[in-house]
Order: structure tokens, then sequence, then C-alpha cells
């Protein structure tokens, strides 16, 4: 028999019992009937403490799920904010790339810009080390605008600015100085090298050819060249440099004039 069963077989008994007359006076059957009071009460009591714990747990486990779902919510947010600071920090370092790069090297060529040549110069003359610096300019660059127009005179320098980088050395550096004008920075480097660096450079330019309208235009560069004195700073190197780009211009251009220890 289920305890179910047996619980109401009692129950019944129970009652049987206190409605049987015949037992209506016998001592016994007060005190049974204060029992079955007293169990009856406690019995609600029980079945009410039973339906509130039933319901707090109840609350407490919704109470659970919706702590449960605010959690993994926030965590999912913390989530997405992550990605997007991630996101957004490559995007600001993308930028002070760009930023850094715009600032040092010219827009054109992307050779280091002016600025940037300056810096470095600055640092050879804090080293105290040897160097030299070829000034470079593009021969009647201004007929080149004049008779096929500025876009062909932008592919002129970007051409010429990829030749003069491939025919330095390692370590040396190109950038554009002015308009048609490039300055090379030939650091631990003599007198005779440097004039060999010149001249594969004037080389690698005659080889140069820029195609327009069906004609390959010739392009050709004059260079001055000064090597650092003793305690010389590069503006009184490049001043010198300046001059013998003069004469190599006044020479017939296409050419290296290397400035002398008097220059």
């Amino acid at each position: 028999m289920s305890p179910r069963r047996q619980d109401d077989s009692f129950e019944q008994l129970v009652e049987a019992l206190l409605a049987d007359e015949q037992y209506q006076g016998h001592p016994l059957r007060e005190a049974l009937a204060l029992l079955w009071q007293h169990t009856r009460e406690q019995l609600v009591r029980l079945e009410r403490v039973t339906h509130i714990s039933d319901r707090y747990q109840n609350v407490a486990q919704e109470q659970a799920r919706s702590m449960a779902e605010r959690y993994h919510r926030q965590l999912r947010q913390i989530e997405k904010i992550t990605r997007i600071s991630d996101r957004y920090q490559g995007m600001l370092q993308d930028l002070n790339n760009a930023l850094k790069e715009a600032s040092t090297h010219d827009a054109l060529t992307g050779l280091p810009n002016r600025r940037l040549l300056t810096e470095c110069m600055k640092q050879e003359d804090g080293r105290g080390g040897d160097y030299a610096l070829a000034v470079i300019d593009a021969d009647r660059f201004k007929r080149v605008n004049d008779d096929h127009g500025h876009e062909t005179g932008d592919r002129v320098l970007v051409a010429l600015a990829r030749t003069l980088k491939e025919g330095l050395r390692e370590g040396d550096m190109c950038g554009r100085w002015g308009g048609e004008e490039f300055l090379a920075l030939l650091p631990g480097i003599d007198a005779a090298v440097a004039a060999g660096v010149a001249e594969r450079l004037l080389a690698g330019v005659r080889r140069l050819r820029v195609a327009v309208d069906g004609v390959e235009l010739p392009i050709t560069v004059s260079i001055g060249l000064a090597r650092r004195r003793d305690g010389e700073g590069y503006h009184e190197t490049l001043l010198r440099a300046d001059a013998a780009l003069l004469e190599a211009k006044r020479a017939g251009r296409d050419r290296c004039y290397v400035a002398g220890d008097g220059a």
C-alpha cells in the first residue's frame, strides 16, 4: 500500500473512532481528539511552511537565473566593448603611424622629406663621424613641366626617386629636398667612394626613360658632392655641396662636381 493510501486509511480510522457514539465519555476519546486536533494544526502549519519554502525557492531560483542572465549579458557587453576598444586602439595606431609617415616622408615620392633629412644630418653631426652630402637636381625639369604637363613632371620625379634610392649603398639615405631637388646623405664614406656612388647614380638616371605620348623622355641629373670637414656642421657641408651643384650645371649638366677642401 502506498504511503498516501496509508495516511488516508489512518485518518479515516481516527475520524471513525471519534464519531463512534459508543466511545462517547471514554477517557481516552478526549485525549485522542486533542491529539488529533493538534496533529491537524501541525499539518496545516507544516503545509504553510512548505508552501512558503517552495515559493521562496522559486523566487530564489528566479533571482539566480536573473542574476546569471545579467552576468552573462554584462559579460557579452564587456567582450563587445573590448573588441571595439581593440579595434579603436588599432585604428589610433594606424592613424599615428600615418601621421608620423606624413610628417617625415614626401607624399609624392615616398622618400624622406626635408625635415627627416635635417634630423638625420644633425644626428650625424652629433656623432662626429665622416659623411658626404650629394645635392641632386633634375636637369631642365621646368621644360618637362612646360612641354608635357605637371602630371608628367610628377611621374619623372617618382621615377627619379626610385632610381636614386636603388643606386645608393645600404645605410645611405636619399630624400626629396624640395621641388626637383634631392639630397643624399652618405655616412661613413671617404671621398673616392662618395664619388663612385655619385657616378653610379648618374649612370642609373641616364638609363631611365619615361614614356610620354609614345615617346621615351630621357632624364639626366646634375650632382654637387661635398664631404664633411672636421669641425664642420651640416649647414656648411650643404652650402659647399650646393656650390658644387652650380658648378656641375655650368659645366654642362649630367655630371657630378666634387667640392674641394677649399671650396
